[in-house]
């Protein structure tokens, strides 16, 4: 089932964990009020894709972009990423098994043992 809100279907969706932990990052690198993170898809890894995030500005976007706000931090999809991504939801892990961003991405195929890797 898509992840919607507002009626609207969401590219990329983030639990209120992933955002928080998202506004601390973005604290420490200096961003204070309007919190960003840019999702993309780049070539690499061992299943063939890999995620890649970078913590910015909110308003760092293009009219290509596909751009949804939750939680007070804005998710900023490229537009060559957009097909790759549509429905995943971002969430965060502190547990024993690892620590960081985990990417739930129904468009995956197959994935690595690491979670950063995927294909479709």
């Amino acid at each position: 089932m898509p992840i919607t809100q507002n009626g609207m279907e969401l590219t990329v969706a983030i639990s209120e964990k992933a955002a928080d932990k998202i506004k601390y990052f973005a604290e420490k690198d200096g961003f204070k009020d309007d919190v960003g993170i840019q999702v993309a898809v780049k070539g690499g890894g061992c299943s063939g894709l890999t995620y890649d995030l970078k913590i910015t500005d909110g308003a760092t976007f293009t009219d290509a972009d596909k751009v949804v706000e939750q939680h007070g931090v804005k998710v900023i999809v490229e537009k060559k990423s957009y097909i790759y991504l549509v429905g995943t939801e971002l969430d965060f892990s502190d547990g024993l098994n690892g620590k960081g961003f985990i990417f739930q991405n129904p468009n995956a195929t197959k994935a690595c043992g690491c979670g950063t890797s995927f294909s479709v």
